[in-house]
């Protein structure tokens, strides 16, 4: 056993280059090893894997525990002072667990996490994880062996691990360019569901219990909506300041050196002026940006930061960048992952690294506070013509969709009348095709969801004996249906698409550089307050994340912020038909294709003719391809 978990240990080497140990109780047949990336107590007293006090349980632990010094206090103040070895939050979290028990531990603690806890005591092992999944954790059996870790590499380490890819999961990949959670890649292993921890006793080999949940954001919305926030919105702006002002300040509890990710939007912006106004010195901020002009936004965090007193560091990708990083993608996000701002964002934590260790992040914003477009232009079409009959709404997906490839000149100006009337801005009505499609093949709300965040929309069109496994989005209880739609598409955002797509770019492209990345957007007491707030506060009109840009505005000039969202968007379709097109021919090429017996070559072809002659661009859908052909390449 201890070469093999020797083997897996080292293969997590970037996310803990500063300690590693290894634990065995040889009786019981269990091991623990970590990885350490030293933040808090650099001593040798935040050594793991740690045992309590009392000698009943050991842990292994990955990320951090904003508030325990305040668990300290309770602690102290229950026990009578306990004798301390360190000041790390690893220590206080064993303290807690040994009086409390796991689940009163995981319900006071606030914080992002993975945890693994051997119950000496009850010869029990329990995983868990951290409300909104920033932190992973993946476990499946291996033979008679259960495995557990923080990435899929370590687990494919273990000798005899069989990588038999998961089929139901390709086909969800290709719909939403991520594999969601409780699946993975391969059969056999599972994600633990955020919010949750599950024990290990007795059971037999391939046998998994049900996780428990500790905290829910449904149970929390829920509440939000029972017991909504009276105040006036000058009250909600100053509560909203006062909060956010103490989790930014929690969060950048640090024995090394720390500062934010800075793109000049809304999140990362208010997020950095909170640090500021807290610290007597100047903020470590940065930023990328692009070559093309059109996606370049970092002229915007330069003046942010310039307005700010932050002491800045920018850098721009370009294609060779882009070129050189994609051999390194199948390595750092270790199964299918298709959000291409996963280029830039593993560049921006790179630069990041050569100057701090910890980095905050505006992360969690859009979902809690409704900044996605489709928490916006959505509910205006839905609200507007979900109701009408099934025929009359695929009438308008058809003219959308067409009109938009077609039109020219004057029928351009009338589609982007169309537009318009729909509810779509100006600038968005490049977006048409997408939200008409939506409406023309959705029968509810959840329905029109999963439309407008599918890139696939049809996997089954693309993959070859592919069958999609039933959704998480298909299903919403009596409540949430009376839900307004955009908190539906809010709430279906913060269970799906942060956990799965938003959380796992950061946090592989960060630890990939060594380099922590804290959100306090999605600290608990922010999420549980927001979640009373009255939707008006949040999204107005065709405004999202209202009180986040009013509360900025009190921080950083209004002209510097207003503009239309753009995301971290790169020149993808521009790419593929330049500098990364010999790559992705090879990847795409028929013959390969059809030897591998995943993908219809001829389906393909033709998406792929079509970008390069320009008739259409589509380079989402062909980097969800590519993104599986080469993790295909460099791990089956």
């Amino acid at each position: 056993m201890r070469n093999s978990l020797v083997r897996m240990n080292q293969s997590l080497h970037h996310r803990g280059p500063d300690d590693s140990g290894l634990w065995f109780e040889a009786a019981d047949g269990i091991g623990l090893a970590h990885r350490r990336l030293s933040i808090l107590d650099l001593s040798e007293a935040g050594h793991q894997p740690m045992a309590s006090s009392c000698g009943r349980f050991v842990i292994v632990f990955n990320g951090e525990i904003y508030n325990h010094l305040v668990l300290r206090q309770w602690l102290e103040q229950e026990q009578n002072n306990p004798a301390w070895k360190g000041h790390s939050d690893t220590e206080t979290l064993l303290a807690c667990i040994a009086v409390w028990g796991l689940r009163k531990t995981l319900q006071n603690a606030v914080g992002m996490f993975a945890l693994a806890l051997w119950d000496r005591s009850a010869k029990r092992l329990y995983l868990a994880r951290d409300r909104f999944g920033e932190k992973p954790l993946y476990y499946g059996w291996a033979g008679k062996t259960l495995l557990f870790g923080s990435e899929l590499k370590a687990l494919k380490a273990f000798p005899g691990f069989a990588a038999t890819i998961n089929r139901e999961a390709v086909a969800a990949y290709l719909r939403f360019s991520y594999v969601p959670h409780p699946q993975t890649i391969y059969q056999g292993i599972k994600k633990l569901p955020q919010g949750s921890f599950i024990s290990f006793s007795d059971v037999r080999p391939g046998e998994f219990p049900e996780p428990h949940q500790y905290w829910s954001l449904c149970s929390t919305m829920q509440s939000g909506e029972v017991a909504r926030f009276g105040g006036s919105y000058e009250e909600a702006i100053d509560q909203l300041e006062h909060m956010l002002g103490d989790v930014v300040q929690s969060q950048m509890l640090s024995d090394v050196p720390l500062g934010s990710f800075l793109s000049g939007g809304v999140d990362s912006s208010l997020i950095t002026a909170m640090m500021q106004m807290g610290s007597p010195n100047q903020v470590k901020t940065f930023s990328v940006g692009f070559a093309e002009a059109r996606f370049n936004e970092s002229h915007y965090a330069r003046e942010v930061a310039r307005h700010l007193g932050t002491e800045h560091t920018e850098f721009t990708v370009t294609e060779k960048d882009a070129l050189g990083l994609i051999a390194d993608l199948p390595q750092i996000y270790d199964e299918p992952f298709a959000d291409s701002s996963q280029l830039p964002t593993i560049l921006l934590s790179r630069l990041t690294k050569q100057h701090v260790t910890v980095a905050l992040s505006g992360d969690g914003g859009d979902e809690i506070f409704g900044g996605y477009n489709r928490h916006i232009y959505g509910p205006l079409l839905w609200k507007r013509f979900g109701g009408l009959p099934a025929s009359a709404r695929r009438a308008i997906a058809l003219i959308t969709m067409f009109g938009q490839r077609f039109a020219t000149g004057r029928a351009a100006t009338h589609l982007s009348r169309l537009g318009s009337r729909l509810g779509l801005p100006v600038t968005a009505v490049d977006r048409l095709a997408k939200y008409g499609g939506a409406l023309g093949h959705a029968g509810t709300i959840n329905q029109f969801y999963r439309e407008l965040v599918s890139t696939w929309p049809q996997p089954e069109q693309i993959m070859l004996g592919g069958r999609e496994a039933a959704s998480r989005q298909e299903y919403m209880d009596a409540w949430q249906q009376r839900l307004d739609p955009a908190l539906q598409m809010m709430l279906l955002d913060a269970m799906t698409y942060l956990p799965d797509d938003i959380l796992v770019k950061v946090d592989r492209a960060s630890m990939s550089a060594s380099l922590e990345t804290r959100a306090p957007f999605l600290d608990a007491r922010i999420v549980e307050w927001a979640a009373a707030l009255p939707l008006s506060m949040k999204v107005e009109e065709r405004r999202g994340k209202k009180i986040l840009r009013d509360l900025l505005f009190r921080h950083v000039p209004k002209a510097l912020i207003e503009r239309p969202k753009q995301g971290f968007a790169i020149p993808l379709d521009d790419w593929l038909r330049g500098g990364l097109k010999e790559w992705a021919g090879d990847l795409l090429d028929n013959d390969r294709l059809g030897r591998e017996g995943m993908f219809d070559p001829g389906g393909v072809y033709r998406v792929w003719s079509s970008h390069l002659a320009g008739h259409s661009n589509e380079g989402s859908k062909l980097w969800n391809i590519l993104m599986f052909q080469s993790w295909v390449e460099k791990n089956i």
